[in-house]
């Protein structure tokens, strides 16, 4: 199930959050029948074939590709991150994958793992019938319950094709990168443009608020490619800046 918003326009809370640590946000990032009905009655496409480039700082560090799949009700999201440069001396390419079911209210995970970006196992595992979500890195495991509408690193970007924010409000997300579980509140601004090398495209404006110790996220999503994100930012409390940008979106069967 996608975001549950209140009367008021916030979303309902999703989940606890853990203890957090390791690498930066941006790292795990790294680490992005007939075809299904989205929320607002479309159908979204049997595949999606996409590639970001990836920045640090301004400079180019990765070129990301990533696919989605569905088929009889089940999904596959593949995302492989190849460094670029100067990282890709020390670096070796980084591969994620999400898999699990697509219900009515979109997708849900049933397992996500992968080597990340930077070094490093992670997984995590859904039991939607016991409620639990167990994950961990490197071997290490730990166990938390889950909420319904729960997602990975990498379905959570697709699940917007299904619940298509596109009204001013909050939301709240749940999500999991195998090394932690969070919950986030996003404020969402639709009606604004961004930059891309696919041009300037119109969009909604989904941004995490900073926290006490300052840094926070912004994502833009293209109405017009299927709500799938064009371009996201990540800041860090130390000034570091994270940018994900889309160079290419392709659709299979089904529209956009």
């Amino acid at each position: 199930m996608g975001p549950r918003r209140t009367p008021g326009g916030k979303a309902t809370g999703r989940a606890r959050r853990s203890a957090r640590g390791g690498v930066p946000a941006f790292i795990a990032l790294l680490l992005l029948g007939g075809p299904p009905a989205t929320a607002a009655g479309a159908q979204f496409p049997r595949s999606v074939s996409a590639s970001y480039n990836l920045y640090l700082n301004g400079a180019h560090v990765a070129v990301m590709q990533e696919t989605f799949e569905a088929r009889e009700a089940r999904y596959r999201i593949v995302s492989e991150t190849v460094p670029v440069g100067l990282l890709a001396r020390f670096q070796k390419p980084a591969r994620l994958e999400s898999s699990g079911r697509i219900t009515p209210g979109g997708l849900q995970p049933e397992r996500f793992e992968g080597r990340r970006l930077g070094g490093g196992e992670v997984r995590a595992e859904f039991d939607w019938q016991a409620g639990q979500l167990t994950f961990g890195r490197d071997g290490a495991v730990e166990t938390a319950a889950v909420e319904p509408g729960t997602q990975d690193r990498l379905s959570i970007m697709y699940q917007f094709a299904f619940t298509q924010p596109r009204d001013a409000g909050e939301i709240e997300l749940a999500m999991t990168d195998g090394r932690r579980l969070a919950s986030h509140r996003y404020v969402v601004t639709p009606g604004v443009e961004t930059d891309t090398p696919l041009g300037r495209i119109a969009a909604v404006h989904l941004a995490r608020a900073a926290g006490a110790g300052g840094g926070g996220t912004e994502i833009w999503l293209a109405p017009q490619r299927g709500s799938l994100p064009v371009r996201m930012v990540i800041r860090e409390a130390n000034g570091t800046r994270y940018e994900q940008v889309a160079t290419r979106i392709e659709f299979g069967a089904g529209p956009p």
